[in-house]
């Protein structure tokens, strides 16, 4: 095929009042008579599946319930209680694949009680009020645990060892607290700032110290935070990325899409920030359905999403594909990108992707000698992190797929070392089960020190 045209990566592509318009609340809070609607949906099952489907396990009959009272503050008590994040969870929380799956509604009427936008309606309530910190912490223990990384699985441990009376010191590379809720989320998914207000509110209950642009780079940094703590939790997350390993793949307009989404979140104007105008992206997760939605919000013309085996084995839910689909995204599978060509006018940028189509053939993925060349002056790559931290094997703990393996609460082969979220082995990489390693965590190393 012909790649005549020049690269067209520019910014501004849109009237300045489109951009709000476009990055608006994706899915806007309901309003007290609809949520009032909504909780009377809900049948306050007897052993409720949905509260077992949620990995914080929060009692959702009894928060449903009392907002059908109109006692919201009680229903985010509820709420917090089980996930002290449980804001930003009714967010982004896959829910049509954990609580609401399993909502006995769908068999009776074929659809949910909308579980997530009632967790999100008590909290927003309780933060916007005049008192919106509800817990008192425990008197001081007299006992001091670090926490390395400010994301979900961090805070959410910070958080709950600072009600248990201890005193926490909160260490993170980034300029701001919140890790993927501040740097990895689509924005439209998390409005007005929301991410910093949660953060806040989580500070709110006294006890945390956060350290900024601090990085865990070195054994003689792990050995001090042991020697000089009572405790110490990781929760770092995956700082790095997977790379595609094929040519082409240093040429201009191809990028990370973390990092593509982290610009975006952090820009004070989205009008300056640089679109292709064809757009490829290689993933089949939620990130790479983040990047490619809000690459054709920033005006890009065609966005391709291309992942390498079919619908069913993606990690975006469906309702997430079908979210890129309403926005224009175009969806591939059986793909597997094989070059990133360069520009015909311009060799230093990308001007395409091949692909090799790709077929399952005794349980194993295989090409059929077919390819597809998608035209593209901007790539992102959206193929998963990994931990990737030399430190870890040379303070030798024990991994499993290059990341931390714990026991069920967290804690590591190393004494007094806990880890949970994305860095521990074995999870579902969700924010809501990251919290609740924060928890688990926080609840053992209180036990540790208390016996």
């Amino acid at each position: 095929m012909s790649l005549s045209l020049a690269p067209d990566i520019q910014a501004g592509r849109l009237e300045a009042a489109d951009y709000a318009q476009r990055f608006a609340d994706a899915t806007p809070r309901l309003t007290r008579a609809q949520a009032v609607l909504e909780a009377e949906r809900c049948l306050y099952c007897y052993d409720a599946p949905c509260a077992t489907a949620c990995p914080t396990h929060i009692d959702v009959p009894s928060f449903i319930k009392r907002i059908g009272e109109s006692n919201l503050r009680g229903a985010a008590r509820a709420i917090l209680e089980a996930n002290p994040l449980g804001g930003m969870c009714a967010r982004v929380c896959p829910t049509e694949n954990l609580c609401e799956a399993v909502c006995v509604r769908n068999t009776q009427e074929g659809k949910p009680v909308a579980i997530g936008r009632l967790q999100r309606h008590a909290v927003d309530a309780l933060m916007e009020s005049a008192q919106p910190q509800i817990f008192t912490r425990a008197a001081p223990t007299g006992k001091k645990i670090a926490v390395v990384g400010a994301g979900p699985a961090g805070l959410s441990c910070a958080h709950t060892l600072a009600k248990l009376g201890h005193s926490v010191v909160v260490f993170d590379a980034k300029p701001k607290p919140g890790g993927l809720n501040e740097y990895g989320l689509a924005s439209y998914k998390t409005t007005n700032n929301f991410a910093q207000a949660e953060v806040l509110w989580l500070l709110s209950i006294g006890g945390i110290e956060l350290r900024h642009s601090w990085r865990l780079s070195g054994v003689a940094q792990l050995d001090a935070l042991r020697r000089d703590f009572d405790a110490l939790f990781l929760g770092m997350g995956l700082p790095n990325t997977h790379q595609l390993g094929v040519p082409g793949e240093s040429l201009y307009g191809v990028q990370d899409a973390v990092d593509f989404i982290a610009t975006l979140r952090q820009t004070e104007d989205l009008a300056t920030l640089s679109i292709g105008r064809q757009v490829v992206v290689i993933g089949g997760g939620m990130t790479a359905v983040d990047a490619a939605v809000q690459a054709k919000l920033l005006g890009a013309q065609d966005v391709h999403m291309v992942y390498r085996r079919g619908p069913e084995a993606m990690g975006a839910s469906k309702a997430e594909q079908e979210w890129a689909l309403t926005n224009g995204v175009v969806i591939h599978h059986w793909l597997s990108p094989e070059a990133v060509l360069p520009n015909s006018v311009d060799a230093h940028c990308a001007g395409a992707v091949s692909f090799a189509r790709q077929k399952m053939q005794d349980g194993k993925l295989v090409a059929t000698g077919e390819t597809l060349v998608l035209e593209a002056d901007m790539v992102l790559k959206a193929i998963g992190q990994t931990l990737g931290n030399p430190l870890l094997a040379q303070a030798n703990f024990e991994l499993l797929g290059g990341r931390i393996a714990t026991d069920a609460n967290g804690l590591t082969n190393l004494p007094g070392v806990w880890a949970g979220g994305d860095c521990r082995a074995g999870g579902l990489d969700l924010t809501v089960e990251a919290v609740e390693h924060g928890k688990l965590s926080a609840q053992a190393i209180h036990a540790a020190l208390s016996a």
